[in-house]
């Protein structure tokens, strides 16, 4: 790993937000400046505790050890054959790199070609009925003919589903996450993420390897999902549901959007028919 990778994963430990890591990263073409600079505006911009690691891994950088500083991240990122994508790599994403507030950075398990592959996203309830979690591993499945790799977000329910649609057809699935790399979420599809990576496919965070699955994340984790894709295919959607997030970001992204609706007395499928 390189030093800009370094730099890189240091500020994620910070916990800075998208638009703050975005800035600094893209503010000097070289990256080891941002933690040699004492720019006193960029310090005054963090919180307390932002600022406390900051100005520690700042001085680690200074006095390279910053690299046994991070040595528990770098051992897991090596063991886990995961990577660092930064936003200027060329194997960043191309469609993400025209995303709003862009991650700047992308955690990556698995195959990280995988992310520039053309994808469909499949999203839909958390608890959709029998018929639902069947349509999904069908249109997965059948997806895989037309060299189609599957994105979602590894939820319970139809995400699961469409995971191992995919999977079962011997294609290629993107899982999404809203937590980091080393805090699979939901607990229940850790074996699932791995059955996911052996396959080929990849898993994706946004966050720091250790970084909790809060609310305020899944949100960024739906733009990061429908961005990626072609287009949307929602299966039985609840009202005010994730998926709908998902579908409105891909309608304000310019991307294709579907529904696969349910019984319309069936209220966790409420949300595909709007």
């Amino acid at each position: 790993m390189d030093n800009r990778h370094l730099v890189v994963l240091a500020l994620s430990e910070c916990n800075l937000g998208f638009t703050e890591l975005h800035r600094l990263i893209n503010r000097s073409g070289d990256i080891s400046a941002i933690l040699e600079s004492t720019d006193p505006i960029f310090l005054q911009c963090l919180k307390n505790d932002q600022k406390c690691l900051f100005q520690s891994y700042a001085h680690a950088w200074r006095n390279g050890n910053l690299a046994q500083r991070l040595e528990p991240q770098l051992n897991w990122l090596q063991q886990n054959k995961a990577r660092l994508l930064l936003c200027t790599d060329q194997s960043y994403p191309q469609l993400l790199q025209h995303l709003d507030k862009a991650p700047p950075i992308l955690f990556v398990q698995g195959n990280a070609a995988a992310l520039n592959d053309p994808q469909v996203a499949m999203v839909g309830s958390r608890r959709p009925s029998a018929g639902g979690l069947r349509l999904a591993r069908e249109f997965a499945a059948r997806l895989t003919k037309f060299g189609i790799t599957i994105t979602s977000g590894l939820a319970l329910g139809i995400d699961g589903a469409s995971h191992r649609g995919f999977l079962t057809a011997a294609g290629q699935t993107i899982a999404v996450l809203g937590s980091g790399l080393q805090q699979i979420y939901p607990r229940q599809h850790i074996d699932l993420a791995a059955d996911i990576i052996v396959q080929g496919g990849a898993i994706v965070s946004p966050w720091p390897l250790t970084a909790k699955p809060l609310p305020y994340r899944f949100p960024a984790r739906n733009h990061i999902i429908s961005c990626l894709s072609l287009g949307v295919l929602v299966v039985e959607a609840a009202q005010n549901s994730g998926s709908l997030i998902t579908a409105r970001a891909a309608a304000q992204q310019n991307r294709e959007v579907f529904a696969l609706p349910s019984s319309v007395r069936n209220q966790n499928a409420a949300g595909a028919t709007n």
